[in-house]
């Protein structure tokens, strides 16, 4: 809110109220990941207290691709403006799967970039004190940063929804990041709200 008023007195309503509308899509079509990130935590049995780390690392990255994306999207509109067709079609694609009710799934063991780490990096049976490598007779990874890049990918996904959805509104990349931005920052706070409420 007081980014918006910022923006409202920098830039003025028109850009003010598209800030304001993408953050409350963006915020919006984020709940999902809080779903797939108990989900995925779930799965591969995280302890809490490193929860804090992978979900820290993830938004952190999710920040730098998101950014990347919007870049390209952008700069893609400008260049051949039917391509916003294309991501107009794949929206009522997604909302139609959406409004028939189909269940995200976590299918880790299927992940081709999960089997390709696993092929080319020994990975310890156990989390090892919070670290994604360590040293034993060589490197190893630790399952914590398998979760770390399964957060990342399933993000990827997101991203193909979330970031068409916020070019509807604007083509500015100062207003479609920063919304993506404050809409990812409140994930972390988020998930630790449902993960509570579903021990309860």
């Amino acid at each position: 809110a007081a980014f918006a008023v910022g923006v409202y007195l920098w830039r003025g309503r028109a850009t003010a109220l598209e800030f304001t509308t993408g953050y409350v899509i963006e915020e919006a079509l984020s709940v999902d990941n809080l779903f797939v990130f108990l989900l995925i935590f779930r799965y591969f049995r995280v302890p809490r207290v490193y929860q804090h780390k992978v979900l820290f690392w993830g938004i952190l990255g999710a920040l730098v691709m998101r950014g990347i994306f919007i870049l390209a999207g952008v700069g893609l509109i400008r260049r051949f403006h039917w391509i916003i067709y294309v991501f107009g079609i794949w929206l009522v694609y997604t909302g139609v799967r959406l409004a028939l009710g189909e269940e995200t799934e976590v299918h880790p063991e299927r992940n081709p970039v999960l089997r390709a780490v696993r092929r080319w990096i020994p990975v310890t049976p156990d989390y090892v004190h919070g670290k994604f490598f360590v040293r034993n007779t060589g490197l190893y990874a630790t399952p914590l940063l398998l979760v770390l890049l399964f957060v990342e990918m399933t993000d990827v996904v997101f991203a193909t929804d979330s970031i068409p959805a916020i070019l509807a509104i604007t083509r500015d990349p100062f207003i479609v990041y920063t919304s993506n931005v404050f809409a990812i920052l409140g994930l972390r706070s988020l998930y630790f709200a449902l993960a509570g409420m579903m021990e309860i």
